[in-house]
């Protein structure tokens, strides 16, 4: 386990109606569902809540580019989301490749026997899962933290 770094995690999964909130342990052994929160002018909010419960080192939120790895609107959502939570929180974000993740969410759930429709409440907690699962894995077998961080902002307020 050389280089991983020791602490909770909280992974995002950021989405245009839903983010999905996933946490694993402090050894980063296994990745677990947390809630789905709603996306609306309290999700920042509900999300610091979570964070003040789990004391993450670190949120690691997904980075939704296209398969070519360009940005998308996604992909500036996804950025100023992370950004506006690590403001609040004072905890760091790492943004995250997550090409794949709800692809790999939904082939779960249906593997499971679950339906996309009656997967839609859950599928976000799931693809959250999946992104910070690979994310410890990645830290894990490199012994390098996945992706980038978001400079803190020395203006932030």
């Amino acid at each position: 386990m050389s280089g991983f770094r020791r602490g909770a995690r909280l992974g995002i999964d950021v989405g245009r109606a839903r983010v999905g909130v996933a946490r694993c342990d402090p050894d980063g052994m296994l990745a677990v569902p947390v809630e789905t929160v709603r996306r609306d002018d309290a999700a920042i909010e509900r999300i610091a809540v979570i964070a003040q419960e789990y004391e993450p080192l670190e949120f690691v939120v997904g980075l939704p580019v296209n398969l070519r790895g360009d940005d998308t609107a996604s992909t500036t959502d996804s950025r100023e989301f992370a950004a506006a939570l690590q403001a609040r929180t004072g905890v760091p974000a790492r943004l995250v490749d997550e090409r794949l993740s709800t692809v790999t969410a939904h082939a779960a759930l249906r593997s499971s026997g679950r339906t996309q429709k009656n997967s839609r409440s859950i599928v976000d907690q799931v693809a959250a899962v999946v992104l910070l699962q690979q994310a410890i894995d990645t830290e894990k077998s490199t012994g390098n933290p996945p992706g980038v961080t978001i400079p803190l902002d020395e203006e932030s307020p």
